[in-house]
């Protein structure tokens, strides 16, 4: 069996400078997978929520935001 060990990078903000609807200690973290090819998010605030997305992914949810009608 071979085990290997890595750190990954994690970026941190607090929500309170960014969405009138967040409370005291309310957060968003980002932790780069890895292998490199996506991210984890995890949203702390009134309902917890994570979820994971490649890059890609990461892309094409820009897009979608960026689009005007």
């Amino acid at each position: 069996m071979s085990i290997s060990t890595y750190t990954r990078k994690a970026k941190y903000i607090d929500l309170k400078d960014y969405c009138p609807f967040s409370e005291k200690n309310d957060f968003i973290e980002l932790t780069e997978w890895s292998n490199g090819e996506g991210m984890d998010v995890f949203v702390s605030g009134t309902s917890d929520n994570k979820f994971s997305l490649t890059w890609g992914q990461w892309e094409a949810l820009q897009v979608l935001v960026n689009y005007k009608d």
